[in-house]
């Protein structure tokens, strides 16, 4: 048999195990149970909320279910060992059947979910939810939901910390699915952290000062700060007079006839450091001309363009 069949193969039997001891245990308060395999057979172990029902009046009922786990599931020497459950609100299990009695009893499905939910989280859980599904009011089946506290939904925390339960309640309507999850006390969570409020913390050394500064941050922390000079109302502050686009296109005038004076000096210092022939000389007077009339035509729209402003104002 290959390993995916064998893995298929236990599951369903487990199933079946599991179911078997929920209908043969249910008035000893079934909790659940684990199987391992040993050398000497299965070791089966029971949970229970009254281990003197499972065991039986001289051991008659164990030896009962040992007998028909060998003849129906065709176990080798199952060897069943039954422990108490010490705090029966915290295994969902119980508290799944518990729930599902109770309906069938005609408890109202709040009252019951709620009143369930409540005892949960008093028995010291971190967290529980409760999920009845099915016909619970009326011909529609629907889901409510109780949570409290803090719950698990997947990952491997949802596999390992949570405990799970179902249960079935028959009613006349039809019936109605009960599933719990339980969050025990003391479960570490991978999200779990402490402060811890004795631990030693290493001091942290500040960089030293370099040898060439004379001040360091502190010192300078402790120095007041330069005062600036406060301008009342009055005192006379220089305001300028002229206007400000004025003053921008003297500087731009200004800038024109600088660059015009460094390229002629850099035309001449080239012209004195290398002969120049006399078609040179004169191309490079041509483009002396050029530039000075550039400069006195661009000099003259500025200032007419000047004037118009003053006729307009």
């Amino acid at each position: 048999m290959a390993d995916e069949h064998q893995f298929i193969e236990d599951g369903l039997r487990r199933s079946q195990i599991n179911e078997f001891f929920a209908d043969e245990l249910g008035r000893a308060g079934y909790g659940g149970m684990d199987v391992a395999q040993t050398p000497m057979g299965t070791q089966i172990v029971l949970k229970a909320e009254k281990p003197g029902m499972v065991i039986g009046k001289g051991g008659k009922n164990i030896r009962k279910i040992t007998t028909e786990l060998e003849e129906r599931f065709d176990m080798d020497d199952p060897q069943i060992d039954v422990q108490e459950v010490d705090e029966p609100d915290l295994n969902a299990q119980i508290v799944a059947d518990r729930l599902a009695n109770a309906l069938e009893r005609g408890w109202y499905f709040r009252k019951a979910g709620h009143t369930t939910i409540d005892r949960i989280m008093d028995a010291g859980a971190l967290g529980a939810e409760i999920v009845l599904s099915g016909k619970v009011t009326g011909a529609r089946s629907r889901v409510e939901k109780f949570n409290r506290g803090y719950i698990k939904h997947n990952g491997e925390p949802a596999e390992e910390v949570v405990d799970h339960g179902q249960g079935v309640a028959v009613m006349k309507l039809g019936t109605i699915g009960v599933n719990v999850k339980i969050i025990p006390p003391g479960a570490t969570l991978p999200d779990d952290f402490d402060v811890r409020e004795d631990a030693e913390v290493p001091e942290v050394e500040q960089a030293a000062v370099d040898a060439g500064d004379e001040e360091g941050v502190e010192a300078l922390l402790e120095e007041e700060p330069e005062e600036v000079p406060d301008v009342g109302a009055d005192d006379d502050v220089d305001v300028p007079d002229e206007d400000p686009t004025e003053v921008i296109d003297e500087e731009v005038v200004e800038e024109v006839v600088e660059e015009t004076q460094d390229t002629a000096a850099e035309a001449t210092d080239v012209a004195a450091e290398e002969p120049v022939g006399d078609a040179e000389a004169d191309e490079l007077d041509e483009l002396d001309e050029e530039i000075e009339s550039e400069a006195a035509d661009l000099v003259a729209e500025m200032e007419a363009a000047d004037e118009e402003d003053e006729e307009d104002e």
